[in-house]
């Protein structure tokens, strides 16, 4: 029996349609159009949890998520990372010599692009990779393929060209877990763990480098730092970082009462046990 449903964007066969089935196989996958949509299944509570791809070892960061996560009343509670091997997917009959325009995911064709480039392939950007599966499917064009996983493949009846047309090794997208409520920290307390923070720090010379200073004296590890325009306003920069610890560590709390001294806000975006890929 499911324990809930599990909310991602995209159709059928995607990534993030994997990556629910791998991380939470116990869960129902629940497709929606947008990103928007799939955070907003989980605040109406039409969906319990949702899988949302962060950032792509090769690709960086998926932006849109940042705004959305920024703006949203859900938390982090987990994160998944999948690996991402490319298949050229076209329909029967098709082959690498007929193929001309390949469909999918801005970020698969920039992850492919090297091969793209190579075979002489032209690239169009689509919504995302299994979308453009159906749709090659659909039209039944020997011409045209997509990049999208094997389970795409098999899902639309496409046969692959190509397996693993990505341009490097190791190719992973790491997927954040939300939910409207926060994991109970004392399941947390025995094991190590992540959080994940955004704040503005204030307007003064060496800003910045004040906020950060207590992580530093406290001995906590920041693994991730990133600046971004939030609000259209090109005066001052948000921060979104993420620590090791738990927040009940004397070290975190220091270091976070320090950070909140000089910034204007600080926002814990949640608290997360550290995936066994960091501990490689």
């Amino acid at each position: 029996m499911s324990k809930g449903r599990i909310s991602y964007q995209g159709e059928e066969g995607s990534y993030h349609h994997l990556s629910c089935q791998k991380a939470y196989p116990d869960y129902e996958p629940m497709p929606c159009k947008t990103f928007h949509d799939a955070f907003d299944a989980v605040s109406n509570g039409t969906a319990d949890l949702a899988m949302i791809a962060i950032e792509n070892n090769l690709g960086g960061r998926v932006a849109e998520v940042h705004s959305l996560i920024r703006n949203s009343d859900l938390q982090i509670i987990d994160e998944h990372f999948q690996p991402i091997n490319h298949h050229l997917l076209a329909v029967k009959g098709a082959s690498l010599e007929t193929i001309t325009t390949v469909y999918s995911h801005e970020q698969a064709l920039d992850q492919c692009r090297g091969f793209l480039r190579s075979n002489g392939l032209h690239r169009v950007v689509y919504a995302d990779t299994a979308g453009a599966a159906r749709m090659v499917s659909e039209n039944k064009d020997i011409t045209i393929a997509a990049l999208a996983s094997e389970i795409a493949g098999n899902i639309y009846d496409l046969e692959s060209l190509v397996v693993g047309a990505q341009d490097q090794k190791g190719n992973t997208t790491r997927f954040v877990v939300l939910s409207k409520t926060q994991a109970y920290e004392s399941a947390l307390a025995d094991r190590p763990c992540m959080m994940s923070l955004i704040f503005k720090v204030k307007s003064v010379p060496a800003g910045l480098y004040k906020a950060l200073g207590g992580f530093a004296t406290n001995g906590v590890n920041m693994v991730k730092l990133e600046s971004y325009i939030a609000n259209n306003q090109f005066e001052q920069a948000e921060f979104y970082a993420e620590i090791e610890g738990h927040i009940d560590d004397e070290a975190v709390k220091l270091s976070l009462d320090e950070l909140r001294f000089f910034s204007h806000e600080v926002k814990i975006m949640g608290m997360y046990p550290k995936h066994s890929h960091r501990l490689r």
